[in-house]
């Protein structure tokens, strides 16, 4: 079929679906003899290989994404997923478009096993393809987390920042709302002092190693000998675990109450992941 042969309207309407430029997509439908779909596919192989060659181009805008599911349905238990998901500039990652796959991608993680996941899938995969090819950006799936619950008692929760950068997955257990569960999200974004585990027993051992270390090596360079550094530190690590476990920490929308105290006597709090776009995971 020639140039000539292919209306504007149709080149338009493959703009629209592809979001690339006119002169691309009207060099697709002669090639594909002016056939929409196969035109599209041809769009989709040529550039997608493109994409695929740039990986070494930085991608330090994105977005969190989750996916909760406390209602599954009979003989099934709640599940969630947090996902990240990163583009090259900012003006992609608050795109409706890019929004949407996120979306999608958070809910194709939410289907699959539960535990880590380092590539989208689904509907996911897809939608992630089609945002690359339609931005010429190097979007790309950064990492990916499913909870799930074995007992049905477990109450998913979670809280995105309005931009998007930053977001917190929880898993809760017993009486406790999702709304709590939310404000304890927020809780855990906004506060200057980022928690390192629910509880102290929960706060990481090498966390807790590095921590000692580096007041063990303060009191030595003030002068004090070894053994009594090593007393001395022990009243400060107390103090570092309220710090930085949640549950000890004073809630930041009423700094009079520490969160174990907003978490009702037959419920708990069982993990939580606060994820900010590309931080190393």
């Amino acid at each position: 079929m020639s140039t000539t042969e292919i209306s504007a309207s149709v080149v338009m309407k493959l703009r629209d679906r592809t979001g690339l430029s006119m002169m691309e997509c009207k060099k697709a439908l002669v090639e594909a003899g002016g056939e929409m779909e196969k035109a599209e596919e041809l769009l989709r192989k040529k550039l997608k290989g493109k994409m695929d060659g740039r990986t070494d181009r930085p991608a330090g805008a994105g977005r969190i994404g989750v996916h909760i599911n406390n209602t599954p349905g009979a003989g099934q238990f709640p599940f969630a997923a947090i996902v990240e998901v990163r583009a090259e500039t900012d003006f992609t990652a608050i795109n409706e478009k890019f929004v949407k796959m996120v979306d999608l991608v958070a809910e194709g993680v939410a289907s699959g096993v539960p535990g880590k996941h380092t590539a989208a899938s689904g509907q996911g995969a897809a939608a992630l393809d089609e945002v690359r090819i339609s931005t010429g950006e190097n979007c790309s799936f950064a990492r990916g987390l499913k909870l799930a619950c074995g007992d049905g008692k477990s109450v998913f929760g979670a809280y995105v920042h309005h931009d998007g950068k930053t977001g917190v997955l929880i898993q809760g257990h017993g009486n406790i709302s999702v709304d709590l569960i939310k404000d304890i999200g927020m809780h855990v974004v906004a506060n200057p002092v980022r928690p390192q585990g629910v509880s102290a027993s929960q706060i990481p051992a090498e966390v807790v190693e590095r921590e000692r270390k580096f007041r063990i090596e303060q009191a030595i360079e003030s002068g004090k000998p070894k053994d009594i550094a090593e007393k001395m530190v022990e009243g400060g690590m107390r103090k570092f675990f309220e710090e930085v476990a949640l549950l000890e920490q004073p809630f930041i929308k009423d700094p009079t109450r520490k969160i174990k105290d907003l978490v009702p006597k037959d419920a708990q709090i069982i993990s939580f992941a606060r994820w900010a776009v590309g931080e190393t995971a």
